[in-house]
């Protein structure tokens, strides 16, 4: 039975440190994993008091997933692949000493690859739960840049260059083709719901487009759209859902934003 503070809430019995080297050294003790890393806001200094921990284990060979059962934790431990099978290949949702603990799988040889494709150039694209735009496979390389590395070894890469210009390339057709098809299907069927996620998505996209031509790394979109200075997105996406404003002019606004964004980070190529 655990503590609780007089307002309710648990109490934790160990302080951050002793809290981090007592997860990270029981996660780095599990058959095959060669490194444990601290990520998400908790490695990059912007946590609140009440954000999630979380950790990645990485795997060379095979994860078994009872092993991490056997560790205790209660919560929900997922198999290998159950999350899609690509970069989000499993993981686990746990509490531990009142901490809310999320781990994820990264299989060593998988993240290898993506090193060598990054460096060539070249990625892979796939769709990702809660994700507008999906997720590229670069991603792993995000977090390996991001990440505190608590046990063994990992490589820290620099942003290529020739991924530099094939990300922002591709992402910024991406971007032009959702809202063409908005603004050719969408708009003169009146089809606002549909009009606004695919303004939405092609925000993300074209904000891909602009990290990357500044060989910025991102890790998820919670912050994408500001860091790629496209907050006006909300004001037009507000006017793509409104019956009252004229869908075309918003979706063709939209368009200009977008593209003058990216006009802009193009220059840095």
């Amino acid at each position: 039975m655990r503590d609780h503070d007089e307002h309710g809430g648990e109490r934790h019995t160990m302080g951050d440190r002793e809290f981090l080297d007592h997860v990270g050294g029981r996660l780095a003790a599990l058959p095959g994993v060669e490194a444990v890393t601290l990520g998400g806001s908790r490695a990059q200094g912007t946590a609140g008091p009440d954000s999630d921990w979380d950790l990645a284990v990485y795997y060379r060979g095979v994860f078994r997933p009872d092993d991490l059962r056997a560790l205790g934790w209660p919560g929900e431990v997922s198999e290998v692949g159950a999350w899609g099978g690509g970069v989000f290949n499993g993981g686990a949702w746990l509490t531990v000493d009142g901490r809310s603990v999320d781990v994820h799988y990264r299989d060593l040889d998988a993240v290898e690859r993506e090193i060598a494709e990054a460096r060539a150039g070249r990625f892979h694209w796939e769709p990702l739960m809660f994700h507008l735009a999906g997720i590229p496979g670069y991603l792993l390389l995000a977090e390996l840049a991001y990440n505190r590395v608590l046990h063994g070894g990992l490589p820290r890469p620099e942003y290529p260059d020739a991924l530099r210009r094939t990300a922002f390339h591709r992402w910024r057709e991406n971007a032009r083709l959702t809202l063409a098809y908005a603004r050719a299907g969408h708009a003169p069927r009146g089809l606002r719901t549909e009009a606004a996620g695919a303004a939405a998505t092609a925000a993300a996209q074209a904000a891909h487009a602009v990290l990357a031509a500044r060989g910025e790394w991102i890790t998820n979109e919670k912050t994408l759209l500001t860091r790629a200075g496209l907050r006006g997105m909300d004001r037009i996406t507000a006017a793509v859902a409104d019956p009252e404003a004229p869908l075309a002019a918003a979706l063709d606004a939209a368009a200009e934003l977008l593209e003058s964004a990216c006009t802009e980070a193009e220059s840095l190529l």
